[in-house]
């Protein structure tokens, strides 16, 4: 499965808990906070200053 900017951090981290991993490796620290479940992966990453693209370019290497 391919993970996009407009996934809910919640439902990334259901499909493949590995994803926290790298979540927490790019400065998203907020995986487990209440936002967590109705913030897009793009909106928490322009919150926090994030890379988007960096971090989408991670996550879908993510071996399964």
């Amino acid at each position: 499965m391919e993970f996009t900017k407009d996934m809910l951090i919640g439902d990334i981290i259901r499909i493949n808990p590995e994803t926290i991993r790298v979540l927490m490796m790019h400065g998203m620290g907020c995986v487990g906070c209440p936002s967590s479940q109705v913030e897009s992966l793009e909106e928490a990453a322009l919150v926090h200053g994030i890379d988007i693209d960096a971090l989408m370019t991670a996550l879908n290497n993510i071996e399964a």
